[in-house]
């Protein structure tokens, strides 16, 4: 059992008191790709598991990872690496390292920028990018790669819901979203038309003792506090299975 908590808190931070962090973990800047080709069924997602002996480990992702110093333009801040593509670039050189695949990064969407809760031990700050995949056979590394698999986001989320994978709640919203639509292009259209999103998530407890990922929008977000009536803009987690509540931002 102290195992499976720290597992938890490694992913969700510590939810038992979520703002007593005597200093905030700096935020790694790290940037991921979801890339997507059209099945018969609608879209489909590759996804990578991690090693089960490294940070995240046993999780299913998109290919992705740290944003290392040779990824960015001289003279140009961290703040503006998604702009000048040194993200993009970390997005492209992860997915070659982890799944052997060649990747243009003028094909990037930018979409969404996520930073996990404070009390986080290892915190990466991640830009989210989508793109259509090529024809290229999927090779994955063998190392902090195991397995991978292309799998329509539907089919992601059920079997996550019965437990067969493990999502951390970026990940799980970011299938959430894909699902409603049937096509690439429609995928791609709609992240092209709005404003990336940001997330800055905060993990708390419900009454009930459930975790409950809160973003700005919510009731709850600034005081920390999963049980204020009102708006809703969350991820509820309990063990059955995770429900997206969102009555804010328009998605």
């Amino acid at each position: 059992m102290a195992e499976e908590q720290k597992h938890k808190n490694d992913i969700y931070g510590n939810v038992d008191d979520p703002r007593n962090v005597k200093e905030e973990a700096p935020a790694i800047p790290a940037a991921t790709v979801v890339l997507l080709r059209d099945a018969d069924k609608g879209p489909e997602i590759l996804m990578l598991r991690k090693n089960s002996k490294i940070a995240f480990g046993g999780m299913w992702v998109f290919p992705g990872g740290r944003i290392d110093d040779e990824d960015f333009v001289d003279g140009v801040s961290e703040e503006d690496s998604a702009r000048n593509n040194a993200a993009r670039t970390a997005a492209a050189r992860e997915s070659k390292e982890e799944a052997g695949i060649d990747l243009d990064i003028d094909a990037f969407v930018w979409f969404a920028h996520w930073t996990p809760p404070p009390s986080t031990p290892k915190r990466f700050a991640t830009w989210f990018y989508a793109a259509r995949a090529t024809e290229q056979s999927i090779e994955i590394d063998g190392g902090e790669i195991e397995d991978h698999r292309w799998i329509s986001a539907e089919d992601a989320l059920a079997r996550h819901t019965a437990g067969e994978i493990d999502l951390v709640p970026p990940t799980w919203i970011t299938l959430y979203h894909i699902s409603r639509y049937d096509s690439v292009d429609a995928v791609l259209e709609r992240f092209r038309s709005q404003e990336p999103r940001y997330y800055s998530t905060r993990v708390v407890k419900n009454k009930d003792g459930i975790r409950v990922a809160m973003w700005a929008g919510d009731a709850g977000y600034d005081d920390w506090d999963a049980d204020v009536a009102g708006s809703r803009h969350r991820l509820v987690m309990p063990e059955s299975g995770f429900t997206f509540e969102n009555d804010t931002v328009n998605y």
